[in-house]
């Protein structure tokens, strides 16, 4: 009895997805997905990629870069919250 079950849910999910692929070829959106990937791919094919020294040396410099900054906000921040807090204090 179990197992009809499982057929049965299998059924209508299968009759449900088929119905929904159906409805978007009919509808076109599955030519045009097609379209898009096809045309994704050949642009793809234009660009230079960068070779593996060049991503490892901007690797680096995105992290440098990210530190500074973090350092630099978290310097700022501490110095506004002692202005603040001096300011607190005066009044």
């Amino acid at each position: 009895m179990e197992g009809n079950k499982e057929l049965i849910k299998l059924a209508i999910w299968t009759v449900v997805i088929g119905g929904l692929f159906a409805f978007a070829w009919w509808r076109g959106w599955i030519k045009r997905i097609s379209t898009y990937a096809e045309e994704t791919r050949e642009e793809l094919r234009k660009c230079t990629w960068p070779s593996k020294n060049e991503l490892k040396g901007s690797t680096v410099v995105i992290i440098i870069a990210s530190l500074v900054l973090g350092f630099m906000i978290v310097a700022a921040d501490f110095l506004i919250t002692l202005a603040v807090t001096r300011f607190m204090m005066i009044l």
